[in-house]
């Protein structure tokens, strides 16, 4: 037999993907690890696609989605931004995966270098990969509150640099950028000329005086800021797989013909769902939002009763970003120990990169009581690692 493709013998391991198969030998294990809410797709969404499939909404459409659903984000982001997008700035596509997997296969060739945040979302390395393309890690910092810094960016920045991605809210770090920290980058991004992909899945997800904002509300750069975005977390629809890029038309008009060659469209009664969820879901958003608030602050109390671990709160999303450089072991060593020590099982760090190293990451959308049991048994496991000193 030939040798399989150079793209699966180079494709990056997952950190995350480890951790289940190592948890696969043990029992009665709480898993702390799938980026998914808790809560099931509300049900006026779920009637709207049932609705749609007996109507037979269920052929082909256009690559680029229902004009009706294109013009229902455009509209969102008009009355956010004041952007004057039109259904032809709007490309729906599977999920949030394949939108910035469009995102990179409208922007980057062969030897181009792609900026990734690191810590940062592991399939960003993976997509840039299997382009042909450098991912290129711009490091953040916990002194900075884990948020990406403008000077970090423009040290990374070499004549090869051709796109930048970014996430806020940031998954693992929960971090949110702002408005300032924002314009610092936006004037980097201007200076060098690039493309920008903002992944914004989490924009919902905020939590206290937090506000999201987005590189593309800088009008020198919003022609190079392609937005990312999907349905999967803000309305608990992870299995329907719908999201989209936003942005400049000229970009935009290409994606459609590309997506015909890799998955052709999103099925129409799943979009007819989507935009009874954009525009009257609304009071789901803020019952979630207030629950994984409260969640958040199960967490921080038991964690504060945790000798050794730091978490300084996450501004958003559902991740917690916890320090456990006070144990002297690697983030891989330490979330091994806590499968078979504790039966809980977190991501290491180091799976969202090298500036991972020392922390573990924890996804707090589970139910109260399953929370509880975790971090009670961490801290057991932690005791007895006091005890054995």
């Amino acid at each position: 037999m030939k040798n399989l493709s150079i793209i699966t013998e180079n494709y990056p391991a997952s950190g995350i993907r480890k951790m289940f198969e190592l948890a696969k030998n043990y029992q009665n294990v709480i898993s702390l690890t799938v980026g998914e809410p808790s809560f099931d797709t509300p049900l006026n969404i779920k009637e709207i696609a049932k609705k749609a499939m007996d109507e037979n909404y269920t052929h082909y459409v256009s690559n680029a989605g229902l004009p009706e659903l294109r013009r229902v984000i455009a509209d969102k982001y008009n009355k956010r931004i004041q952007s004057g997008y039109t259904e032809n700035n709007v490309m729906v596509a599977f999920g949030g995966m394949e939108a910035i997997f469009l995102a990179l296969l409208a922007t980057v060739n062969p030897g181009d270098e792609v900026l990734i945040p690191d810590p940062g979302y592991p399939n960003y390395e993976g997509q840039i990969t299997i382009l042909g393309a450098k991912p290129v890690r711009v490091p953040i910092f916990e002194k900075n509150n884990f948020n990406i810094k403008a000077e970090d960016i423009e040290k990374a920045i070499t004549e090869k640099t051709k796109v930048l991605i970014i996430n806020s809210p940031s998954n693992p770090l929960g971090s949110v950028l702002g408005k300032k920290e924002l314009a610092e980058i936006a004037a980097v991004v201007e200076k060098h000329d690039l493309f920008v992909i903002s992944d914004e899945v989490y924009e919902e997800i905020i939590y206290g005086d937090f506000q999201h904002h987005s590189l593309a509300e800088f009008s020198k750069i919003s022609e190079n800021v392609l937005i990312v975005n999907s349905l999967s977390k803000t309305y608990a629809m992870t299995g329907w797989r719908v999201g989209y890029v936003v942005g400049n038309e000229k970009i935009i008009e290409v994606m459609p013909q590309l997506q015909e060659g890799i998955a052709s469209c999103v099925p129409p009664f799943v979009q007819l769902a989507a935009i009874e969820a954009i525009e009257h879901g609304a009071e789901a958003i803020q019952y979630m939002r207030s629950e994984y608030e409260r969640k958040r602050s199960i967490v921080i109390e038991a964690i504060e009763e945790i000798d050794g671990m730091i978490y300084q709160g996450s501004a958003g999303s559902f991740y917690a970003f916890i320090n456990i450089t006070a144990f002297g072991k690697s983030s891989q060593e330490f979330a091994e120990d806590l499968i078979r020590n504790a039966k809980v099982i977190v991501v290491p760090g180091s799976a969202f990169g090298p500036m991972g190293e020392g922390y573990i990451r924890v996804v707090f959308a589970a139910s109260d009581d399953i929370l509880m049991e975790a971090f009670d048994r961490i801290k057991t496991y932690v005791n007895s690692l006091k005890e054995s000193v």
